[in-house]
């Protein structure tokens, strides 16, 4: 079952969403605070962080920064009351996979959570349109990146699987090729990005949206 943490600063919210999603996710745990949900995503290591968007001391995107730096690999679904511009593409450019409002039923959120939890884009029909709009309005071209250039394509895929939080021999049987040979690309990798150690890289990964 997906797990997740439920990040909002109204406790009789969080407690709503707790009894609409028990028995279809396992809820982990919820935080009122920025530092709160920080310590608890970083505790609990949930699958999704479920997290309103405007909150004190920095609001959803605050919590995505501090997580994202201990846990890059972390998914996070925006669940808020506010369906402004600017708020959900701060939240998006932050790191959320999705934005749905409050006006979602439990069974639609659970199965929200789950899909951001497998990988997937979820937003609100509303919002998905000018989402994309905006995101391909408002973007500029990818700059060439000389950096990740020098990485092959199998150091890539190496790399992503690195950030997504996968030990060696994951990788390897996920990508049907031995151990020696993940620890080889990984040195390879290191090299290349003059990056010490895995943490460097997954949030090398990150900072570049490679992440899925």
């Amino acid at each position: 079952m997906t797990s997740v943490v439920i990040v909002d600063d109204h406790q009789l919210f969080r407690s709503g969403v707790r009894t609409e999603l028990d028995g279809l996710v396992d809820v982990l745990g919820d935080a009122a605070t920025v530092e709160d949900a920080v310590r608890l995503v970083v505790e609990a290591e949930p699958d999704v962080v479920v997290l309103d968007v405007q909150m004190p001391g920095g609001g959803g995107v605050e919590v995505i920064r501090q997580v994202t730096e201990r846990r890059p690999a972390q998914r996070f679904l925006a669940l808020s009351v506010s369906d402004a511009p600017e708020d959900v593409i701060a939240i998006i450019r932050a790191g959320a996979r999705g934005y749905v409002t409050k006006t979602i039923s439990g069974p639609e959120l659970a199965d929200a959570v789950r899909r951001v939890s497998e990988g997937d884009a979820v937003f609100s029909p509303r919002l998905a349109g000018f989402v994309l709009d905006s995101f391909a309005s408002g973007l500029p071209e990818r700059e060439v990146d000389p950096q990740l250039d020098q990485l092959t394509t199998r150091e890539r895929e190496v790399l992503r699987h690195i950030a997504r939080g996968y030990m060696y021999k994951e990788i390897a049987q996920r990508l049907s090729i031995s151990t020696k040979t993940v620890e080889a690309h990984v040195s390879a990798v290191l090299r290349k990005l003059q990056l010490s150690n895995r943490h460097e890289l997954s949030r090398w990964a990150v900072e570049r949206r490679l992440v899925d």
